[in-house]
C-alpha cells in the first residue's frame, strides 16, 4: 500500500520536505512542476510512513486503502504519472 494524494492538493510542498525518500513530485524547480495540477507519490518507492499524510495542511493525502470514494480515481491518477516517467 502507498499514499495517494488526491485533487484537494494546493501544492504547498509541506508533504515533500517531510518524505524521507523523496518519492513526491513534481517539487518546485522540478521540470513539469509548472504544468502540474498537483503533486504525485510514487506508489513504487513510497514506504508508507505517514508522514507526508500528517504534514499535509490541506488534508489531501490518505493511505491508499483511506481513500475517500469521490477520489479513488486518484489512486491510478497518481499511478499512472510514474509508469509514464518510466
Amino acid at each position: 500500500m502507498a499514499y495517494v494524494i488526491t485533487p484537494a492538493c494546493t501544492r504547498e510542498a509541506t508533504c515533500v520536505d517531510v518524505c524521507p525518500v523523496d518519492c513526491i513530485h513534481p517539487v518546485p524547480g522540478e521540470r513539469g512542476y509548472a504544468n502540474a495540477p498537483q503533486l504525485f507519490i510514487n506508489p513504487d518507492e513510497c514506504i508508507d510512513c505517514g508522514a507526508c499524510e500528517t504534514s499535509c495542511p490541506v488534508n489531501a493525502i490518505y493511505a491508499e486503502s483511506a481513500v475517500p470514494r469521490q477520489w479513488h480515481q486518484s489512486i491510478a491518477i497518481n499511478a499512472s504519472v510514474y509508469q509514464r516517467r518510466r
